[in-house]
């Protein structure tokens, strides 16, 4: 056989990627273009969601793959982290929608989540419930206080978590609800043993702090100060957004080196004890089609793993294990990032325990030591930074660890030297 100075059989005529699309048929080919008109709607969506929210790009573009992904999310942190405004700014961009939230205690009855009992009816002697602006109509919802959930409502809750269906009241046939994916959010991990139950049906648990970087926090204090304008709002159509949910994401392969990566990722946890069900690992699967399907990608790459960081931990403990072994196999930028995280917060818990000493031996270490480790990390980081942006690699841990650092050196600034950390350059 014939191979020409390209080791190849002859002419290229008709092969990659514009000749198939070429020999698409027409419907095909929309299709497709339907397809990546969703991606990129989707994607400005969550750019701009992350150019509000400071140091929430991560959180943004997780909630954005698990809706995709048709799963659901919690989002846990302390109060005043904008967990709730961020779930609603997000949802509120799906247009036709219907949209539903609630704020649960343990008082909340079954009745006021799923369908009040309709008091007109039940005077002619009929008992009805009315569905509509409650959980059993909504496509999207954002439960707030999620394992507050009564004792009451909690089979139907995780019903309608699970198998997105209702059983009404009455007794009659259950009602299949429409829902896409719920945002969850929780100050706080349960502590009962039924709204456990609840908390491993969340098949994404994102971790969301008060602002870390200095620089953040005085652009947020700046923005309260601002008569907020209108910008254009890009959103998404429901119809889209369900197809892509049922058809887009499914068709996204997965290769077999990414079948490998979990396997192998699934093995390294093991080793550190950390064990997730075989019913998490597969709904992770969908998660990963997810991410690859908003990057406009047919098939699963390597860097779409990041996202089992927010899927493979259950406790918050447990979660930079998760994510160290993670990065391990995808990103190793971000894995020599959470490196010198571990020299920074040493610093810090050192300036914890120099609390009360003089400031002349508080000076004496910050030029010992402080200066320069911090100072080195923050070049490091940076150039981190510029080399996983290049290679188009995610930048979500090396940013945080950024924060963390400018968070720690400006408290060095302050509480060892007195200076005002403000009108300091970025380095020491």
């Amino acid at each position: 056989m014939h191979m020409n100075a390209q080791g190849s059989q002859g002419p290229q005529t008709g092969r990659g990627p514009q000749a198939a699309q070429d020999r698409q048929s027409p419907r095909a080919q929309r299709a497709q273009q339907s397809a990546q008109d969703t991606a990129a709607r989707l994607r400005a969506i969550g750019d701009a969601l992350a150019e509000r929210f400071y140091e929430r790009a991560d959180a943004v573009r997780t909630l954005v793959v698990t809706l995709l992904a048709g799963q659901h999310s919690l989002v846990l942190g302390p109060p005043g982290t904008a967990k709730s405004e961020m779930a609603r700014e997000l949802t509120g961009r799906i247009e036709g929608a219907a949209y539903w939230e609630i704020l649960l205690s343990k008082f909340t009855a079954p009745t006021r989540m799923f369908g009040p009992i309709d008091v007109a009816a039940l005077a002619r002697g009929e008992y009805r419930q009315v569905y509509d602006g409650r959980a059993t109509r909504a496509h999207v919802a954002f439960i707030d206080e999620i394992f507050k959930c009564s004792t009451a409502a909690l089979n139907e809750t995780l019903g309608y978590l699970n198998e997105r269906i209702y059983h009404p009241e009455n007794g009659g046939a259950p009602i299949r609800c429409p829902l896409i994916g719920a945002i969850t959010a929780s100050n706080e991990l349960p502590d009962r043993e039924d709204a456990a139950a609840i908390y491993d049906r969340l098949l994404v648990r994102i971790e969301v702090g008060y602002l870390e970087d200095p620089a953040n926090f005085a652009a947020l204090v700046r923005s309260a100060a601002v008569r907020p304008t209108a910008p254009e709002r890009t959103t998404v159509e429901l119809a889209a957004l369900q197809h892509a949910v049922a058809e887009g994401v499914p068709s996204v392969a997965v290769p077999d080196a990414i079948v490998d990566a979990v396997c192998t990722l699934r093995a390294a946890l093991r080793r550190r004890e950390l064990v997730a069900s075989d019913r998490r690992w597969r709904q992770a699967v969908t998660l990963l089609q997810a991410s690859a399907y908003l990057d406009g990608r047919p098939a699963v790459a390597e860097s779409d793993l990041s996202v089992l960081t927010h899927v493979l931990w259950n406790s918050p403990a447990e979660r930079p294990t998760v994510e160290r072994e993670v990065l391990q196999l995808v990103n190793p930028d971000a894995r020599e990032a959470l490196d010198l995280a571990d020299t920074i917060e040493e610093l810090d818990t050192q300036l914890d325990a120099m609390a009360g000493q003089s400031r002349e031996a508080l000076s004496e270490w910050v030029i010992k030591k402080a200066h320069h480790r911090l100072a080195t990390a923050g070049r490091r980081l940076a150039e981190l930074r510029a080399e996983a942006a290049g290679a188009g690699r995610s930048t979500a841990a090396i940013d945080r660890v950024t924060g963390r650092q400018r968070a720690v050196r400006a408290r060095v600034l302050t509480e060892a030297l007195g200076v005002d950390a403000s009108a300091v350059g970025p380095q020491l």
